[in-house]
């Protein structure tokens, strides 16, 4: 199986960015940003999830397709793929549509918001953001102790 080493990195590495980047963005710049003045603090997250969204895309799209890869060099399909695998695919679903929508609905109204200076708005946005990543945060923690621990799910 020489394909299956490089196709595990690269989903690996997808998993890492996107998870990692979560994990960096709300255990070390949130509290950091948190002293900032309001339009400050709103300009830098924009700025945060302009260029870290572009990563998450790449993660986005690596997954399902390394995924898939891997799954049928190991398991030869879905249908044969053991319990874990299955639900690393549900909870990378769950993942996809949380950031969807942070990125459809609620980083448009953020970029508006910090654009005609409207603080109040930006902040709101920005705490439903945050909450929204934070919920990602944790399920791809979940997917990741899911992954490595390959608990006995059949």
């Amino acid at each position: 199986m020489p394909l299956y080493t490089p196709l595990y990195t690269l989903h690996l590495l997808a998993a890492l960015i996107w998870v990692g980047g979560m994990f960096f963005a709300w255990m070390v710049l949130r509290p950091a940003a948190a002293a900032l003045p309001a339009a400050e603090r709103l300009r830098l997250w924009l700025g945060v999830f302009e260029r870290f969204f572009r990563w998450v895309w790449a993660a986005v799209l690596i997954l399902p397709i390394s995924g898939v890869g891997l799954m049928h060099l190991r398991f030869n399909g879905f249908e044969s793929a053991p319990r874990y695998v299955q639900i690393m695919i549900g909870l990378y679903l769950v993942m996809l549509a949380l950031f969807l929508r942070i990125q459809i609905l609620q980083l448009p109204e953020l970029r508006r918001a910090v654009l005609i200076e409207n603080w109040p708005a930006g902040a709101a946005t920005l705490g439903s953001i945050r909450r929204l990543v934070a919920i990602n945060l944790l399920i791809g923690l979940l997917l990741i102790s899911v992954a490595g621990s390959r608990l006995s799910l059949g």
